[in-house]
């Protein structure tokens, strides 16, 4: 049997392999509001065999979404348009995962397709960015956000435990809390973001406080039978691996400590001046080992596209989960694909009976 295709069992969750759909943007949402784009691109997604389908950047609040068409979580109008796509995803036999977050000094976009940069502040789709510290990314994303007080600390935290307890209700059953990419989470844990001189910038423990407690306080409202989990940017590729590569370790055992059952390694994308060896699979190395220093299931994408290599990261115990992106949007059915190529006996089964049969038949 295929290491790929053993099941993955994490706390009451049972995924019946281990590939995943990781959160994908869509950018076709409106007001938040999800719509028959996201039901037919989730189902589609769930029937083509994956384990594990994760819904994409689902923003708390209606500041914190990248751009003015991204799905959020924040009314309950938004959280009656995920039901049919939280079903249809069960219905084909996939675990449903979604992933809230807050963009911060990233927000405010234009879609990739529409230039990918911030909205010009005149714009009337125009809103005000907030970030730790009143320092702007840079290269396409210009604007300096405002410095957030205490009371906007208390505000964000208590959004992601809003849309958690709407995730929950909503039936997903794996959550994950963006704390990668350069948004909000990561950049309270990032000098490039955050040079606060208070209790939430600094050291270590002051510039992790904010992800340690956003973890403490969605972990009240999820089920402990769920599992609760992180998208995490453990490293920048600006020259300091190391240093933050030691500091995500023990961040990551701090989060696990609180409650995080699991970790989706990725990058951090905190500067635009980072120089990230992009190839194929570049990333398990480096989560293998997370997941041997901090003891926690982990996950990985960036180019773990080829079935072989999907294979290998898991078999050779780099990853418990891979997150297959990229090339499901290119074939819905790569679960599929990537069973017979691995020659798994009878790789049809992963899909849905109206499929499976004649493609076992013929």
């Amino acid at each position: 049997m295929s290491a790929l295709f053993e099941p993955f069992e994490l706390k009451d969750v049972r995924l019946r392999n281990r590939i995943a759909v990781p959160p994908m943007c869509q950018y076709m949402a409106e007001d938040g509001v999800a719509n028959d784009w996201h039901l037919s691109h989730y189902t589609s997604l769930a029937r083509g065999g994956a384990g594990l389908v994760i819904v994409e950047a689902t923003a708390v609040s209606a500041e914190g979404r990248i751009t003015p068409n991204c799905t959020g979580l924040w009314n309950n109008q938004q959280a009656e348009a995920f039901a049919p796509i939280v079903q249809n995803i069960k219905a084909a036999g996939a675990v449903a995962g979604i992933q809230i977050g807050h963009a911060g000094r990233k927000a405010c976009a234009n879609r990739p397709w529409e230039g990918d940069d911030h909205i010009a502040e005149d714009d009337a789709k125009s809103w005000q960015t907030i970030s730790p510290s009143p320092i702007a990314f840079g290269a396409n994303l210009p604007r300096k956000p405002k410095a957030m007080s205490l009371e906007d600390i208390q505000r964000v935290q208590a959004d992601f435990v809003a849309a958690a307890e709407r995730a929950r209700d909503l039936g997903f059953e794996w959550l994950e809390l963006h704390f990668a990419h350069g948004y909000l989470g990561q950049s309270f844990f990032s000098p490039y973001a955050n040079q606060r001189n208070d209790q939430y910038g600094g050291s270590f423990e002051n510039r992790a406080r904010f992800l340690i407690e956003t973890v403490r306080a969605v972990k009240k409202v999820w089920p402990d039978n769920l599992p609760l989990t992180a998208r995490f940017g453990v490293i920048e590729f600006d020259g300091n691996d190391e240093q933050q590569l030691r500091e995500s370790i023990e961040l990551t055992k701090r989060l696990k400590a609180e409650g995080l059952d699991f970790l989706n390694v990725s990058i951090s994308f905190s500067t635009p001046q980072a120089n990230i060896p992009w190839g194929p699979g570049f990333m398990a190395p480096i989560a293998e080992r997370i997941r041997k220093a901090a003891d926690i299931p982990v996950a990985s994408a960036w180019g773990i596209d080829l079935p072989q290599l999907a294979e290998h990261t898991v078999a050779q115990g780099q990853l418990d989960l891979v997150m297959v992106g990229r090339a499901h949007l290119s074939n819905p059915h790569w679960p599929y694909e990537t069973a017979k190529a691995l020659r798994v006996e009878k790789p049809s089964w992963v899909l849905p009976a109206p499929y499976a049969h004649w493609l076992e038949r013929y």
